[in-house]
């Protein structure tokens, strides 16, 4: 069912002018490819921990760099970068702490994404 879900907003994301620009440069491939895909899982959880799931967060819509970790680049195409984005395109509610479930629909969604990336 979550893959589903999954596949549903990859494709509507990929018809978003905004969303459809980004995508991992060979240097990011190559990253995720000397540290593993399961190192890149984990940089994403802490990432999510970090920055999304707190139920006020300072700085919404500005914790997400839009470069330097394939993670950062996948939030912005996956719209899972701020809480705003979490909202709109997620459903996901601003003001609450975000739930197991919701982290590891957020990463799931990233590593959906990423994974779709590097098959390129």
């Amino acid at each position: 069912m979550q893959n589903i879900r999954i596949e549903n907003i990859l494709n509507s994301l990929s018809k978003s002018n905004f969303r459809s620009k980004f995508h991992l440069k060979q240097k990011d491939k190559d990253y995720i490819k000397e540290k593993g895909i399961e190192k890149i899982r984990e940089h994403a959880y802490d990432f999510v921990n970090k920055r999304l799931a707190p139920k006020i967060i300072p700085n919404d819509g500005k914790q997400t760099p839009m470069r330097g970790h394939p993670v950062f680049i996948a939030q912005h195409a996956t719209a899972t970068c701020c809480r705003g984005c979490l909202s709109k395109w997620h459903k996901i509610p601003k003001g609450i702490e975000l739930s197991k479930e919701q982290k590891d629909y957020i990463v799931n969604v990233i590593m959906a994404w990423i994974d779709k990336e590097i098959k390129q």
